[in-house]
């Protein structure tokens, strides 16, 4: 094994490459499943499942983001869109029989903005969902928020039904870099509504950050660290820039030249690193932090981590439904996406249409190697040393793997393999040599992100 010098690492590994929320990623699927093979795919008996519901409106256009949203500033809309989240939900508590219904383990609001919704909206959404539901003792009722808009009527709305995770969008902390990205917003507009969240019970509190952002510099990045540590949330997502403006062209305001990149890039995140652990933050996963009072650390340090469309979650949860536009199912055996545009979304729901408009039906390739990528996201390490661990595929990553091994990214036996300290900053390089259809087909065009 050759440890070769971080830069040309970098350099070589700094390549477009997909962020695993799922295996396989959303550009290969395939096989889409019908309606009923969805739906039986979810009778599976679980210790507990997840919804997650996506709420896209955003009353402005934040030029970071990838998300899928509607700009608007019109909150009429946050009426009709409740009414048919909840007939969508109302869909799939008809069609699932009372024997195969399951006991709710996470639900979850994402966006877009959930607080563009009126809190008496957002108290409708949810208890129309979780009325006559049954919830497992340990449910995480959780909500994303932008600190902008988010009052405490919000959050004591939500409280108020159990609610007790909130995540708040932060990004940096540094006026240049919020005004190129379009999302200025103060500490103290954060620590508000961090402290409302702390007095009304939400025993969880999570800050999104993003390193490689338009004119980003290490100064940003110990400032947005030292008051990130000032305001002590429970949980840091530290995710790397995506910048994809072929994909979403609200990122072509600014140009890769405003950009840190490569080396630069990377060093970043290891201030930020350095400095969130200086301050009590715990590394776990990819490019996620938490205290050691937090169940994702103790999760982590247990082998229960998980992750899916969501992110990192303390534990396994399935099936997961997706409500609203866009949003995705995972059953673990099948993949549901529904309509990505708002009019076609609700046209089909108001029509009593289950609103999926693609999918994919994992084969026995793809299960296989979907637990060693999940493995590698959530532990670091993979076996294939058991009949099921295996498939033909590997014998043919094989090559790809000992190269990462020869770089000192890897330790490889024929019983698995463990990502090293220094190849946790090539997670998804790894991921990627144990990926078949990537390695089966190319892209033909600009699909992801840089993988470093």
């Amino acid at each position: 094994m050759t440890a070769h010098p971080r830069q040309l690492l970098l350099r070589k590994y700094d390549v477009p490459g997909p962020r695993y929320t799922s295996y396989p990623t959303v550009p290969y699927w395939t096989g889409q499943p019908t309606a009923s093979e969805w739906l039986d795919s979810l009778a599976r008996p679980p210790a507990g499942a997840a919804i997650y519901v996506h709420i896209p409106f955003c009353e402005s256009l934040c030029t970071y983001c990838g998300c899928n949203t509607r700009i608007t500033r019109n909150h009429e809309l946050g009426h009709r869109y409740v009414d048919v989240v909840l007939q969508e939900w109302e869909l799939y508590r008809r069609r699932l029989s009372p024997e195969n219904r399951w006991p709710l383990a996470e639900l979850h609001f994402g966006g877009g903005t959930p607080t563009f919704l009126e809190p008496p909206q957002l108290r409708r959404l949810a208890a129309g969902i979780l009325a006559g539901v049954q919830v497992t003792p340990d449910v995480e009722l959780s909500l994303e928020a932008d600190p902008r808009v988010t009052t405490r009527e919000h959050l004591a709305a939500l409280a108020e039904l159990g609610f007790n995770r909130l995540s708040l969008g932060i990004q940096d902390f540094d006026p240049k870099v919020q005004e190129i990205v379009h999302r200025v917003q103060t500490e103290e507009q954060v620590h508000a509504v961090v402290q409302h969240a702390r007095e009304l019970g939400y025993r969880s509190v999570n800050f999104d950050l993003i390193y490689g952002l338009p004119f980003q510099t290490e100064t940003s990045i110990r400032d947005t660290a030292a008051a990130v540590t000032r305001l002590s949330p429970d949980r840091i997502a530290f995710y790397a820039y995506a910048h994809v403006p072929w994909i979403k062209p609200q990122q072509r305001r600014f140009t890769e030249a405003d950009l840190p990149a490569g080396e630069s890039k990377r060093h970043l995140y290891e201030v930020g690193r350095a400095l969130l652990e200086g301050g009590g933050f715990r590394e776990i996963g990819m490019d996620h932090f938490a205290k050691e009072s937090d169940s994702l650390w103790q999760a982590a340090q247990e082998g229960r981590l998980h992750r899916n469309f969501m992110g990192y979650t303390a534990r396994p949860v399935w099936p997961q439904v997706g409500l609203g536009v866009s949003a995705i199912g995972d059953s673990w055996t099948h993949f549901a996406q529904n309509e990505k545009v708002l009019e076609p979304y609700m046209t089909r729901v108001l029509s009593a249409e289950l609103p999926v408009v693609r999918g994919h039906l994992l084969t026995p390739e793809d299960l296989v190697l979907r637990q060693h990528i999940l493995n590698l996201m959530t532990r670091f390490a993979t076996r294939w040393d058991r009949p099921e661990l295996r498939t033909p595929f590997l014998d043919t990553a094989w090559a790809r793997l000992a190269e990462l091994a020869e770089d000192g990214l890897l330790e490889l036996t024929d019983a698995g393999c463990d990502v090293t300290p220094l190849g946790r900053a090539f997670l998804r390089n790894i991921c990627m040599a144990l990926d078949a259809r990537l390695a089966r087909q190319t892209p033909p065009e600009k699909l992801f992100s840089r993988a470093v």
